[in-house]
This record gives structure tokens, sequence and C-alpha cells, in this order.
């Protein structure tokens, strides 16, 4: 690989604040930066100018087309290019891009999921140009983040209640930091999303239809080996993976996508890759930008991404780590404690804002990461359970207990580490561990939100976060405002949300069975275990009302989402079992009729040769298979039969209902009895790829 100057090739696709300073004029620019920093609103004679240069800028970089790139509810993003020509009288072409073309795009809004904001006959739709995130060069193309909307103005997208919910509570922080006399233009959240995924042969993934039709494995025995020996955690990369990484790296870099970090995650054929934190609509922009560019360099190197949340059942699956944090445009992290977090009252307050968030909607932040996929990975003993928890660590909670208590604080001594080897550096140890088994967890100057799953975008549980931290500072400013004596407010408001609150916070081991009785039964906290149980509380009331009054849905888009959620869990396990179907009826059952045939073949002629062979092998494995094979028959009657009813249904709540408590159940039963057969029957005669095959194909 050819040396890479990384300061020069990042950011080479992106038109962005650099660039923009050196072809606007400093009126443009200083307009266009006020629309940006201030949420000011954008001045259209400014338009005309930015689209002059931001296509310049795209012709020299090799572009011939534009995009409005938006991101609507199917999951994944969505673009329509549009070449730049225009004809001239005399037969030619010259290239154009107008302040029109910039601003507002019209793709057809029917054919996206709108839970029933838009008719088929009502096709309008609209794109927005988001100024906040800078425009990018991607396959020749030059992609502009939009908003998306309806003909009649509803929210089709994830983007536009995503930057709702950060003015929401950029207006709610300022109230608050206006009490302490802090200065700041604007405060903002900011997000440095962790992202896991598995790389699989090509050749064997493309033998695989579950794979293929669904991201996941439906079939597949374990293997001898898996990830019981820990070898592969943070081992040492593989020179095929380690190509792909570089390759990958280049192009985020040009995007101006901050990779910084990867690794080999825990499961084989498992990996990471963590950004560092950007501005969370930015964060958002670039993530979904990094799941496309990993399915396209592991094509290049002859493999698959595997972005779903479990993709191999018996081994670990893959989240996204959503680190969360607030800060001002003064570079203050309103979530560091700094070295005296409790003196430090202006913290402890924002801390309490977020405790208080997390407990009071912890629903919207469960369904927020609610879907098929990601029901499978929840409380696997590789990620958080569905209950939602706050970790925050001995410090902060001796903090918390001292002033819930009114008891004087004794401090954290820092604790020197002992190696002994003379040779290491002496370091300090952190006063917060690591909990894997929270939801939520402390980490220093952010919380980390570890329940998202790997193929989400970061979009939806950003967008309850924000909205239901900045409902906490509502409160609080709404208080806090009128208090005569400030100081006072404001201890007595702290030691009330402490006290108010403490159900959400936990340390243990959020693995164990007594921790799911205590927070269930003593705590009285929810445990939506799957989409089917979490979508629905979207529309509880005090969700509602607080999601309504911080304008970050309307009634009308609350109601679409909860039935687009739905449907999406429903089709996609709907496509699940038509597929366990498929390859059961098409290859399964007649790979074991076949080596049922060739055991029988083979006995036979075996006790021709001589009456005193056994067979034993033979027969015996014949006897079981045979059993397999009824019960896998019964069991894709089953199915079928489960499949037929779900079609017959049409509300979305009961359809959901039905596929938790009938279709999954079995779909689990068919699974079973097929790796039972796949373990009794010889690879060659075995109709996909195995487990074995697919977890350590990349060498």
């Amino acid at each position: 690989m050819d040396k890479v100057n990384v300061p020069e090739l990042f950011g080479a696709l992106v038109f962005d604040d650099k660039e923009m300073k050196a072809r606007l004029s400093d009126d443009v620019y200083a307009s266009l930066k006020k629309t940006i920093d201030e949420n000011a609103k954008l001045d259209e004679s400014v338009a005309d100018a930015v689209a002059l240069e931001m296509k310049n800028w795209a012709l020299e970089n090799g572009a011939t087309h534009f995009t409005h790139w938006f991101q609507p509810l199917t999951g994944v993003t969505a673009e329509k290019h549009d070449s730049f020509i225009e004809p001239t009288k005399d037969g030619g072409v010259v290239m154009k891009f107008s302040g029109k073309e910039l601003i507002k795009g019209e793709p057809d809004a029917s054919s996206f999921p709108s839970g029933g904001l838009r008719a088929t006959f009502e096709a309008r739709g609209y794109t927005a140009w988001d100024p906040t995130s800078y425009a990018f060069i991607k396959d020749h193309t030059l992609c502009i983040p939009t908003a998306f909307c309806s003909y009649s103005g509803e929210a089709l997208d994830k983007k536009t209640p995503l930057l709702r919910s950060m003015q929401s509570i950029n207006k709610q922080a300022l109230r608050i930091l206006k009490l302490f006399g802090t200065e700041a233009k604007y405060v903002r959240t900011s997000v440095g999303p962790e992202q896991e995924y598995f790389l699989v042969d090509k050749a064997a993934f493309n033998l695989r239809p579950d794979l293929k039709y669904t991201g996941r494995t439906l079939f597949g025995a374990m293997p001898p080996k898996g990830q019981e020996m820990d070898d592969h955690y943070f081992g040492v990369i593989k020179p095929r993976v380690t190509e792909f990484m570089e390759d990958l790296n280049e192009e985020l870099w040009k995007l101006g996508i901050l990779a910084k970090t990867e690794h080999n995650e825990v499961a084989p054929a498992q990996h990471e890759l963590a950004p560092i934190y950007s501005t969370t609509n930015i964060a958002t922009d670039a993530n979904q930008v990094t799941m496309e560019i990993m399915k396209k360099v592991a094509a290049k190197h002859g493999m698959e991404c595997l972005l779903h949340e479990k993709p191999f059942a018996g081994v670990n699956g893959s989240g996204k780590h959503n680190n969360w944090s607030i800060g001002t445009d003064t570079g203050i992290n309103l979530l560091s404690p700094g070295k005296t977090p409790y003196e430090n009252a202006q913290f402890l307050l924002f801390l309490c804002a977020v405790i208080q968030a997390v407990d009071d909607y912890q629903d919207l932040l469960r369904l927020s990461v609610a879907t098929a996929g990601n029901d499978h990975r929840l409380g696997a003993n590789e990620a958080p359970p569905a209950i939602i928890s706050i970790f925050l660590g001995d410090e902060l909670s001796a903090i918390l207990d001292a002033i819930r208590e009114d008891k004087p604080y004794e401090g954290t001594k820092e604790v020197k580490m002992k190696l002994g080897v003379d040779t290491l550096p002496d370091f300090r140890r952190d006063t917060t561990d690591r909990n894997r088994t929270s939801p939520f967890a402390f980490t220093g100057n952010k919380f980390e939100f570890r329940s998202l799953g790997s193929s989400n975008s970061i979009a939806c549980c950003n967008i309850m976060l924000n909205a239901a931290v900045a409902e906490s500072l509502r409160q609080y400013a709404d208080e806090l405002e009128k208090a005569d004596d400030f100081e006072t407010s404001l201890h007595n408001l702290i030691k009330k949300v402490i006290t108010d609150h403490q159900r959400i916070l936990f340390d243990g081991n959020g693995y164990g069975d007594e921790w799911v009785k205590e927070a269930t039964e003593v705590r009285g906290l929810s445990n939506l275990k799957t989409t089917a149980d979490a979508m629905p509380h979207l529309l509880d009331e005090k969700n509602k009302k607080m999601l309504l009054n911080h304008e970050v849905f309307t009634e009308s888009e609350l109601q679409s989402r909860c039935e687009i959620m739905l449907e999406n869990y429903v089709k996609t396990v709907n496509i699940e079992g038509l597929t366990m179907v498929d390859m059961v009826r098409k290859n399964y059952l007649p790979a074991i009729e076949g080596y049922l045939y060739s055991l029988a073949k083979t006995a036979s002629l075996m006790k021709q040769v001589s009456s005193n062979v056994k067979c034993n092998y033979e027969v015996s494995t014949m006897e079981r298979l045979s059993e397999l094979t009824d019960y896998v028959l019964d069991s894709v009657k089953d199915l079928e039969e489960a499949l037929s009813k779900l079609k017959a249904l049409e509300d979305v709540f009961e359809s959901s209902a039905f596929v938790r408590d009938e279709l999954l159940p079995k779909m689990e039963t068919l699974r079973k009895y097929v790796d039972e057969a796949e373990m009794l029957t010889p690879q060659k005669d075995w109709p996909f790829p195995s487990y074995g095959q697919l977890l350590f194909s990349v060498q």
C-alpha cells in the first residue's frame, strides 16, 4: 500500500468549512456560518452563491451529478441523481447548479414508508438542504444532506426529528447556563458511535440464502470452536482484514469521517470501528455513510460485511455503542465532572437531568433501539439487558448518596496502580470502572448507551435522549428561574431528583436473574423484551405529551412511526419465516433424504457381503435422521400455517403480537431439528456452508 498523507487526504471529498471559507465571499460565508452555528434562518440570496462554488468544487473533484441525500424511514439512505448538464442553443451543454436546486428537491414520497401519512396517489414529497451537515462526493456524485418531508409538511425521515430534538435541548440548556452565568451561544450534543460488524468470505456468503435475504443465518450448528478461548478479541488482525481496514480508513478519511480505532471483537470474524466524536446530526450522517462504505470496501476484497445484530446464533452479536455528551460552543463539556464534581453544581444539575430523563422515559429509550434483529441480541450475555438502568461508578454514586442523605462527602483517594515491574510507568486508576452489562453507563465525561443495534441509524436513540433530557432541563429552568434563593433551590432540586430517581441507578451485574427480579418487582422498572412489547409505548400519553411539547414530532408523525416500526418488525420476521420454508423444502429435506438413501444403500450392500456385519453406525444414524425428517416436516408445516395466518391479519399491533408469540417460537423449533440433522450429515452432503466455514473463512 502506498504511503498515505492523512492530513492532506482527510476531508478531500467534503465541501467543508475550509473550502467554504476559501471559495465564498466574506458576506456569504458569514451568513452561512450564522445559519450553521446559531440556527439562524437561511438567507435565500446566499443559496445561489453557495451552489455555484459547490458545483465548481464538485466538478474539480470529478463529480458529474448531484443528489439530495436523505434518510427515509426504511433504515437506509436514499438518493436520486441528476447531472449538472443544461442544454445550450448550439446543441452543446453547460454545467449548471442553482440555489433552487441546492435548497429543494422533489423525490416521490408515496414509495417510502409513511405509516399512513401518504396515500399511493399522494406522491409529492420534498427534500430540504441541511446546511449544518457538509456536502460530500461519493461515486462521482455530489451528495447534499437533506431533510425529507411530505407535501403536507410531515417529516418522513430521521434527520428532521433529530434536528428538532437538538434545537430543543439547545433551548433548554441555554436557560440553565444563563442561571449559572455561563456564557454560550449554543449547546449541542455530540456522539461517537462504535460500529461492530462481521466479515465473511463472499463466496461462502453467496451460498447462504438466509444471509442474502435476511442478513442472518436462520440455521446452523455451532462449530467445535467458537469464541470460548477469547483469543480473537484484540488479537492480531489477519492480513486480509488489515487490507480491508486500510482501504476503509482511506475512503472514510476522504469523506471527513473521523475513523479512529479498529480491532478484532469477541466473536470469530467480528471487528469494530470507532470514530472520534462529532455533532450528533453530523455523526448520524457519517455513520450511515460508514455502513455503506464498509459493504463496498468489503466487496472489493472478496468479502461480505454483515451488519445484522445477530448474524450467528451462539456467538456474540454486534452493537453500536452510542457515546453521548453535551457541550457548549465555548468548549465546555457539561458532563465533565472536573477534579471536584461534588462542588461542581452545574455538572451535577446536568447529570441529574440525564438521570431523570432515563428514568422518566426508559420506555422511549428501549423502543428507540427495538428491531427484530436487536431482539436476538439484547440480554444475551454480550449486550445489555432490555431493562434500562444507569451505571455511575463508585465516586459519583458516593457523591449522590452524600447529597441525598445530607452527609459530608469523604472523597475518593486517587489509587496508584502498582504493577510490580520497575520498567513500567506508574499511572493512576480511574475512579470509575466500566460495566459492560449496563445499558447506560457514565464513562468519565459522557454516557455510553450500549443497547443500540449494529445496523440501526443512531438518529432514533439520540432523538429520544435529546428530547428527554430537554424535558428535564425545562422543568429545572421553570423552577429555578422563579427561585428567590437560587443556591438553596438548586441544592433542594438536586437532592430531590437524586432521591426520586434512585431506582434507575444500578452498578451491579445486569445479567443476573436476581437483577431482573429486583428491577421489575422491587424497583418497578420496565422489562420490554421484544419490539412488539416496546414499540406501542411510543403512543403512551406521557411520551406523546413530552415529544409534542418539544415539537420533536407531531401526533400524526408519532402514529406513523409506531406503525412503520411494527410493520418493519412483522415484515422482517415474515421474510425470515418464508426463507426458512424455502430452504427446508428445496434444500434441507432433499439433502437429508439423499443421505438417508446413501446410508440405506451402504448398509444393504454391507449386509450382502456378510450377514455378520451389524451396520450400527448406518442404522442408528438412519433411525435418528428419519425421526428428524418427520420432525422437520411437521415443523415446517406448522410454520407455513402460521405464516398463512399472519398474512390474514390486518392490524399491525395484532400482527406483531402474533409474530412474537406464534411465529418466532415455531421458527426456533424448526431450526432446532435442522441443526441436529446437520450434525449427523457429512459436510459434502449438506447443502450450505457451515458455521465453521463462515466464521473462519477469512484468513
